[in-house]
């Protein structure tokens, strides 16, 4: 998995790396610009489009000077658009950069240049250098940058933007953010998604892991971290190899909630799914998904299941007694979600009933209805990180990004999924992919990494057609898709 370091690690990061390697800032930077510009060639723009570049005077003007250059090799028409002074101090980068620019390629100061007369912006005034407040100057000049119409694509970070905390004055407003080597940890605070916009991260291989400044317990997962996780099966395999689960949940008006948990696990690979439903959900769920069996309360047997899930469209009322029989009964990990959240925000003595290295699945609202409000991002990730190692359960915060708290303090920050993922049920259906992975034999680390990956990865998927129109369901039926697309068998 990708580190995440913080915005000095990165600075220390690429000192050593030039030291090591014997390689010049220079074509370090070189490095990253080709790889910008490659990406961008991938995503086929056309070359009929006009591009400004907005260059600052530190060194990611340096980037975008370099991307300037080569992206009018690959015959793109190009404007250099300089946001410094005549007189300002330039990083040497810059300057080496700026001397390297062809005269082919016009330079043009902001304040003399209508910003709205061209096709692609390339934000590169501001980058993971950015410390302290923004002078009323940058100010000015991120919301000219602002007064552009067409597509801005911020290298690093949005301008405006630091890399690890919230604080600012004014940012630019990004379609795509593309970082280098390290994702930067503001780019996941839902404080800056108006800013942001996509994120990509490309690799220019500066990592050193053996020093010890570096020390990091963040992570990116990416698609490239989940085949190995999986586990294998062959063709002697059979249904109790995949796992037999029960999802407990649905309440009068709420039974499609574990109707969604219960296929999704069937999608994902379940063996075997029981409901442990209110008699008045039987027959909804017996008529809506055949695969699925049913009991009720008298026939409780919880010993035969490899693993279980809690919580969705389950309601409160009259619960607790039901939810500490499990909890005492059944010690494997478990998965919970949804109203058995609440419970234990309304009971948080029942809290340390749970079995250690469970899961649990809050979105915001019932992780702060759980720990307490946050002021921000950043304090609601400490929060997670915080309840998971006191407690000794994982804590899977969802969202976009959705971060995975684990008990040993590491923090896992997801790459896949899609804003239309935002509709009612969609939740229940990650409650039903990590409970069929706990099931399978997964760790409980593992079932969390790729049912959280899996399940964004759907929503990617088949948000490609749906968009706005993406219902849970979906995101079911998409689930077999992500094992094609990621070579599992």
């Amino acid at each position: 998995m990708q580190k995440i370091y913080s915005g000095n690690q990165v600075k220390y990061l690429d000192q050593r790396f030039l030291e090591k390697s014997g390689m010049t800032s220079h074509e370090l930077m070189e490095k990253a610009a080709i790889e910008f510009v490659t990406w961008f060639l991938n995503e086929n723009f056309p070359k009929e489009i006009q591009i400004l570049i907005a260059v600052g005077p530190g060194n990611n003007g340096g980037d975008g000077l370099a991307i300037a250059r080569l992206l009018a090799e690959n015959n793109y028409s190009i404007k250099v658009v300089e946001m410094f002074d005549s007189n300002q101090m330039l990083s040497p980068d810059v300057s080496f950069n700026k001397e390297l620019l062809p005269l082919s390629i016009p330079c043009v100061i902001w304040d003399q240049f209508d910003v709205n007369s061209e096709d692609i912006l390339i934000d590169c005034f501001l980058g993971v250098g950015l410390e302290g407040p923004l002078r009323d100057g940058a100010v000015v000049k991120i919301n000219w940058i602002n007064q552009f119409k067409g597509k801005i694509i911020s290298v690093d970070l949005p301008s405006g933007i630091p890399a690890e905390e919230v604080a600012f004055v004014a940012a630019v407003h990004s379609d795509v953010t593309v970082s280098f080597q390290f994702p930067k940890l503001s780019l996941f605070a839902p404080e800056y998604a108006q800013f942001s916009g996509d994120l990509v991260v490309l690799p220019i291989g500066i990592e050193m892991p053996d020093s010890d400044q570096l020390f990091t317990n963040r992570y990116y997962l990416q698609a490239q971290d989940i085949k190995p996780l999986h586990r294998t099966h062959n063709r002697f395999s059979f249904k109790g190899d995949f796992g037999n689960i029960l999802l407990a949940g649905g309440s009068y008006g709420k039974m499609g909630a574990v109707q969604l948990s219960s296929k999704s696990a069937l999608r994902t690979g379940s063996g075997l799914v029981t409901c442990l439903v209110d008699e008045i959900g039987v027959s909804t769920i017996q008529t809506a998904i055949p695969e699925v069996m049913c009991i009720a309360l008298e026939k409780l047997n919880l010993s035969r299941f490899d693993s279980i899930g809690i919580g969705p469209g389950w309601g409160i009322t009259n619960r607790r007694e039901l939810f500490i029989y499990i909890l005492e009964n059944y010690r494997k990990p478990i998965v919970i979600d949804a109203d058995a959240i609440n419970l234990l925000a309304e009971n948080p003595e029942l809290i340390r009933l749970i079995p250690k290295h469970s899961i649990l699945t809050p979105h915001i609202g019932e992780f702060q209805r759980l720990v307490g409000p946050s002021k921000d991002y950043f304090d609601r990730i400490e929060k997670a990180k915080n309840f998971a190692k006191e407690n000794e359960l994982l804590i899977v915060l969802k969202g976009a990004n959705s971060l995975i708290a684990l008990p040993d303090g590491r923090q896992i920050f997801n790459s896949s999924g899609t804003q239309y993922m935002g509709t009612g049920g969609s939740g229940d259906v990650l409650t039903g992919m990590i409970t069929a992975y706990l099931g399978m034999g997964y760790s409980p680390e593992n079932a969390a990494l790729c049912g959280v990956f899996h399940h964004g990865l759907a929503g990617e998927l088949v948000g490609k057609s749906k968009r706005r129109g993406l219902i849970a369901s979906d995101i079911i039926e998409a689930i077999p898709m992500t094992y094609l697309e990621l070579g599992i068998s």
